[in-house]
Formats: structure tokens, sequence, C-alpha cells
């Protein structure tokens, strides 16, 4: 079955500051950003790679104006570095009503090879990364006197057992406790913390750490025949950062068409 046809903007966003992690390439993050811009937002996008990051906000210059994003390399493993960050975006724009925590890092190893390096690098980055870009926007959002959306990006192995993704898993689940806690401790500030949780979003990066074979098993679990585009996510990422969802916080969505 073919993707559907990309649907046009709803001016979701229109008069938001959103920023989005791990937005170069051409991955869930740069097609976050760009539909954020699409529905109206101004975005700050960050990324540990900054070739990639100057490739991605030049593109998105050309489409959406120079005025309407800016880019700001971060490590998520950095404390000073995601607080730069946030800086930097209420600096240029003047606050954050919207923070889409993107980054993270995967990778397959057995539980039985699998090093303490390898094991505290994907939980640094996956767990640890968006704890740390939670904290600081929250923060954030409460000095600004409230109100605002955080959307987090898990994933269905968070819920569901696969060989060789122990790390994985157990930071992506640790991403689900995170939003579901998080949500209640600014609740009382008006902020909503939710998350996105997808099965299989293909892109260039999956690609190249995710072997043929199991890529086409992966495709094979989806009822729909094929695996995600980039922007479908996305959409539901914008979704959860609109005034759409105002009712909705703690909530992890399902971003999936798996068999149960």
């Amino acid at each position: 079955m073919n993707p559907p046809a990309y649907p046009p903007p709803h001016n979701l966003l229109v008069g938001k500051i959103a920023v989005v992690t791990a937005a170069a390439g051409a991955g869930i993050g740069q097609a976050a950003a760009r539909r954020c811009l699409e529905e109206g937002a101004r975005v700050v996008i960050s990324d540990a790679h900054e070739r990639r990051l100057a490739e991605t906000r030049d593109a998105l210059q050309a489409e959406h104006g120079k005025d309407a994003i800016e880019a700001v390399a971060c490590d998520v493993t950095d404390e000073a570095q995601v607080q730069r960050l946030i800086d930097t975006a209420v600096d240029r724009f003047g606050r954050i009503d919207v923070m889409i925590n993107n980054a993270g890092l995967g990778g397959t190893q057995s539980v039985l090879e699998m090093t303490d390096e390898q094991w505290t690098r994907v939980l640094d980055i996956t767990l640890n990364g968006t704890f740390r870009c939670t904290r600081a926007v929250l923060r954030q959002m409460v000095r600004q006197g409230g109100g605002g959306a955080v959307v987090n990006n898990a994933s269905v192995i968070g819920w569901r057992a696969q060989q060789g993704q122990a790390h994985y898993a157990a930071a992506k689940a640790g991403v689900m406790a995170l939003t579901r806690c998080a949500a209640l401790d600014v609740a009382e500030h008006g902020i909503r913390v939710n998350a996105v949780s997808p099965s299989l979003a293909m892109h260039p990066h999956l690609v190249k750490v995710t072997s043929e074979d199991l890529l086409a098993t992966l495709t094979e679990r989806e009822a729909f025949g094929r695996y995600a585009e980039p922007w479908e996510v996305a959409n539901v990422m914008v979704f959860l950062a609109s005034d759409y969802s105002t009712y909705m916080t703690g909530e992890v969505v399902s971003v999936s068409s798996q068999h149960a």
C-alpha cells in the first residue's frame, strides 16, 4: 500500500515558537520542523551534527524565509549545550511554546555482548537527553507564566520486546514514564507533556543501522504493509503541540499500524 498524499497545512501553530531536537537529516526531526513551519510556527532546530544542521537550516530557510527559523548545534548529553539551546530560542523569538524532543540513539546488540559503554551511550542520549531538554524547557515555560506543550518521541519498543534492543527499549520505556510523571509535575502551570510512539518510520539513518532482513520483517508486521513516512509521525506531533489537544497530557500516542 502506498502512503497517502501529503496533507495541506491548517494553521495549527500560528504564532507559536517551537524547538525541535535532532532535526538535521531526513528523519522525523526534520519532518517535524518542516510541519511546524508549514503550520505557521517559527522554529529553532538543533542537532549534534553541525554540517547536516546547517544544510537543513538552509533548506528550510529557502522554503520559509530566514526570519522563521534558527539553528543551534546541541549535544543533548551536555547540560550546558541544552541550556544554550533554550536560551538562544528565547533570545531570538522571545519565548518557547512547543518543545519536540526527538533526539535518540539506537543500535542492535544482544545483552550477552552488550558493554556498559553501549548501554550507557543509548540511555544518555535517548532518555537522559530527553530529560535534560524537558527539564530546561519546562523551567522556561513556567518562567513565562505557564502554558505550552512538550512532545517526546518514544517508540513501540518501549512496550514490545525485540531481540537486541534491550538498551533502546529501556530508554524508550523510560521516555514514556518520564512523559507521564512530568505531565503531572507541571499540570498546575497549564503545560502539557505528551509523547508519540512510532513503530517503523523509514529514513536514511535507519537504513544504515538496520539490516535489510530486519527491515523486511518489521515491515511485514505493519497492517498497512508499509513503513510510515516521517511526516506521518510529525503530523501527530503537531497535533499534540497544537490547541486541538488541550485536554491531553501524560499520554503516549501510538503512531503505528503494527498488529497487536
